[in-house]
């Protein structure tokens, strides 16, 4: 298990990076109760459905959750469905900008 959480280094980098996507996979409640600013919601367990949202499977894909473990299975699913440029970049829970 990785011993830091590099949330706010992966959101610069999402944010520096045109194109890219960044996806909150908690679940609905825990979106609505706070997320990261253009973070779309598409819960672990509902990962599949991404591909009816980013057809191109080299987007970069910007993952994140609570602790960063949710984010960590929801991108070895994404890899294993053909999506190649995909980061897990950890847990809210580190996050130290805004939420909405």
């Amino acid at each position: 298990m990785i011993n830091h959480n590099p949330i706010n280094e992966g959101i610069q980098e999402y944010k520096n990076h045109m194109g890219a996507v960044l996806i909150d996979v908690r679940t609905q409640e825990e979106y609505q109760d706070g997320h990261i600013e253009n973070a779309i919601n598409i819960p672990v367990q509902e990962i599949e459905k991404i591909k009816d949202i980013i057809l191109d499977v080299s987007t970069p894909i910007y993952s994140y959750c609570l602790s960063g473990q949710r984010s960590f299975k929801a991108c070895f699913k994404l890899k294993e469905m053909g999506y190649t440029n995909v980061k897990n970049i950890g847990g809210i829970n580190m996050y130290k900008g805004p939420i909405v």
